[in-house]
């Protein structure tokens, strides 16, 4: 069979909306996937359809398709999507109105369904099963141009138009490990190809190219992007895509647990990176639901506090805002970020700002009560008093929770592009997930002389976020560095390092093939990115931050 070129055209809902046009016309492709869904986006896509019952789509790929739509068709391109979020079949409808306006009758949509569950319990507006493959390759196999999903795994976009273009089966768990670990680089668009990477400053990443897999039979991949497109691909950009937002060193989804620490990684060329020995075991036997719910009410207000005393204007426009409220609402949290500089030649490096947020079930305990505290004190407080915007009413926050059921519980659904319902079955075999033993570290590196630096100078990082925890992987770019990280940076070390983690647990899992650390922080984010608790509630600088932060480094690796 020959080789199956997938590309991705979105990492998320709002990413570049010339990229579908670009990966269309900008080389060659078998597949072209788009990832528009995430935590917080499930609660964005659920207030629309609370407005409007035939919403609950990423609107932007529909409009995407008004020129994608007739690229792909002509240049013989699979679409498959997950922007059908809560809603793939009216997205399918909408898609097949698309293309009779222009004059495409001949594009066959298909959808995937049964993610979506009953609400286990009141007040949760959302609850999805993360779906495998499956019902994207019965699509397929049934004739679709376009398939849209609800919700998948990620890396299902990859792995199930790989199962049909190879004709896997649903224990071919190698393979499609194989694929899975592809999707997983795929998934976040430019990603892999130099966006958001630690060693940005090497590289031109002013305008970075998409990322595509060339996919083999044996599950071999080679992460690869189109010609002349800006970015790169290398070792470190693909090892960094594989440990965001994932933990240990099983990997597991709906069709397959895949090992990452079977995983190797391989220069193939210029911008091009093979992966290769995934292992793959039975999934396990439950699927992981994300539940949203609405968690009440909060409202922020930044005061900026400028030149001298800073420390003292905090104290006392903290206490005149508390005194001032007539409810303490259930969560307050004051958060003074030193931006000021001494002798600084700009107001605004000479300001540091003070950071309220306020948290209530109750609209009207965190709203004009807590605007008002604060616009009263405008003549009456510290001197320079003034905040970054005027103060709101608040607004309504989210809470992702995730729980899980039986696969076998869970209807999934292909719906062809004649109509026809073909279930997919649950698997056959299953695993429950089991950590692996902890595998040798290397020799550590011989005694010698050290410096004090910032970690970020021998190490590189990325993070993210599952829910209320954060992932932080770490790795190294020569075998030198990783004999020296592997020892030095244990989770002790990284709880001293970061301090907000101390009294949280911290997990490492040891990943040698990708000389990588990965370590997951239970409750950093509290209840997740949507309710927005956090300075940085995705955890996206985490591990900029530790890169930052500085060690007893041997001089041999600076």
């Amino acid at each position: 069979m020959s080789v199956l070129r997938i590309g991705n055209a979105s990492g998320f809902y709002g990413d570049r909306f010339d990229a579908v046009r670009e990966m269309l016309t900008g080389g060659e492709l078998d597949v072209l996937t788009g990832d528009y869904l995430a935590e917080l986006t499930m609660l964005i896509l659920a207030r629309d359809r609370m407005k409007d019952p035939a919403l609950g789509y990423a609107k932007t790929f529909l409009r995407q398709m008004e020129e994608g739509l007739g690229l792909a068709h002509e240049r013989g391109v699979k679409i498959v999507t997950n922007a059908g979020g809560l809603n793939p079949a009216s997205l399918a409808d909408a898609l097949r109105a698309l293309a009779a306006r222009l004059g495409l009758p001949g594009v066959r949509v298909a959808h995937v369904e049964g993610d979506r569950l009953p609400a286990p319990r009141d007040g949760v507006l959302a609850a999805h099963a993360y779906l495998g493959g499956g019902g994207i390759a019965a699509c397929l196999r049934g004739g679709a141009d376009v398939v849209v999903t609800g919700r998948v795994t990620d890396a299902a976009l990859v792995s199930g138009p790989a199962a049909w273009w190879f004709g896997w089966g649903p224990e071919d768990y190698d393979r499609l490990a194989g694929a899975v670990i592809a999707g997983h680089v795929l998934e976040c668009g430019t990603q892999a190809t130099g966006g958001n990477y630690a060693f940005f400053a090497h590289h031109d990443v002013r305008h970075p190219g998409f990322p595509l897999a060339e996919l083999h039979e044996d599950g071999t991949a080679v992460i690869t992007k189109h010609d002349g497109t800006g970015g790169f691909v290398d070792v470190g950009t693909v090892t960094a895509q594989l440990l965001y937002e994932t933990a240990g060193a099983r990997y597991a989804g709906p069709d397959v647990t895949a090992r990452l620490d079977t995983a190797h990684l391989a220069p193939d060329g210029p911008d091009r990176v093979r992966i290769s020995g995934v292992r793959g075991e039975p999934p396990p036997p439950a699927l992981k639901v994300g539940l949203n719910r609405l968690g009440g009410w909060r409202n922020e207000v930044v005061f900026v506090l400028t030149g001298l005393d800073i420390e003292a204007k905090a104290r006392l426009v903290r206490a005149q805002v508390e005194d001032a409220l007539p409810v303490k609402p259930a969560e307050v949290r004051w958060e003074l970020a030193r931006t000021d500089r001494e002798d600084a030649d700009t107001e605004e490096t000479a300001s540091a700002l003070l950071r309220l947020v306020v948290r209530d079930r109750d609209p009207d305990v965190v709203g004009r009560a807590v605007s008002g505290a604060a616009v009263e004190l405008a003549l009456g407080s510290y001197p320079g008093f003034h905040v970054t915007a005027p103060p709101g009413k608040g607004t309504p926050y989210g809470v992702f929770e995730a729980e899980y059921v039986d696969a076998g519980t869970v209807p999934h659904t292909a719906v062809l592009p004649d109509g026809h319902h073909e279930v997919v079955p649950a698997p056959v075999r299953t695993h429950p997930l089991e950590p692996v033993p902890e595998p040798p570290l290397p020799e550590p590196l011989p005694p010698g002389p050290v410096r004090r630096a910032p970690l970020g100078l021998v190490a590189g990082a990325r993070s993210g976020d599952k829910g209320g925890d954060a992932n932080v992987g770490v790795w190294a770019p020569t075998d030198e560095a990783w004999r020296w990280l592997a020892h030095e940076l244990t989770a002790d070390r990284f709880r001293d390092l970061i301090p907000e983690a101390r009294d949280l647990p911290v997990v490492r899992h040891v990943l040698p093939n990708l000389r990588a650390l990965n370590f997951v922080v239970t409750g950093l984010l509290g209840e997740g990115v949507a309710a927005q608790a956090r300075f940085d509630p995705q955890a996206k600088g985490l591990g900029e931050w530790l890169r930052a932060r500085h060690l007893d480094i041997p001089e041999a690796l600076l």
